[in-house]
């Protein structure tokens, strides 16, 4: 019988590699995004439509009914946006703040490593100093992927409750004319 070569257990590196999904979370994210707002959007035009043709049919003597829900559009927008901004503010307040703090870190540590191995005077110096230098650079990639990616949180946080507010209304709103 062989005998198998015992090989040594695969340890996973402290460093991100390009092929981890962590890089591409942000064009995950940014997707979402984009699928949110198109769905708000949608939703926006056939609120409008709905409520444009109700003042229509209202005229100069809208019912108790139409006098509530032209009333009630103010409202949603006030409260709508100032959730929004509350839940940006916040979110921008939790993570972006000390994601730009080490963005600023890693890039300038980049930039001190990038000069040590253009003034490398041996061989060993400049093997040393271009994996610290590759290291720095790994890191910079990372951070700036951590900083997209909570930019689009950020994003979606605010669009949260405009895109509920207008598609909960395109849902109400296509139910009542449906009576």
């Amino acid at each position: 019988m062989q005998q198998r070569a015992r090989q040594a257990p695969i340890v996973p590196s402290m460093t991100p590699s390009f092929s981890s999904p962590r890089f591409f979370n942000p064009l995950m994210l940014w997707a979402d995004v984009v699928v949110k707002t198109n769905e708000m959007l949608l939703s926006s035009g056939s609120v409008i439509q709905m409520r444009t043709e109700r003042i229509a049919k209202a005229g100069l003597s809208p019912s108790d009914g139409d006098i509530a829900e032209f009333q009630l559009m103010g409202h949603e927008k006030l409260a709508a946006v100032g959730e929004s901004g509350a839940a940006m503010a916040n979110q921008l307040h939790t993570t972006q703040f000390t994601l730009i703090q080490r963005v600023v870190k890693h890039w300038l540590g980049g930039g001190v490593a990038l000069f040590s191995l253009a003034t490398s005077t041996t061989p060993a110096q400049a093997m040393t100093h271009a994996e610290a230098f590759g290291t720095a650079a790994t890191r910079s990639a990372a951070a700036v992927s951590q900083l997209s990616s909570a930019s689009a949180r950020i994003v979606q946080r605010g669009l949260k409750p405009i895109h509920a507010k207008a598609t909960s209304n395109a849902r109400r709103l296509a139910l009542t004319q449906e009576t």
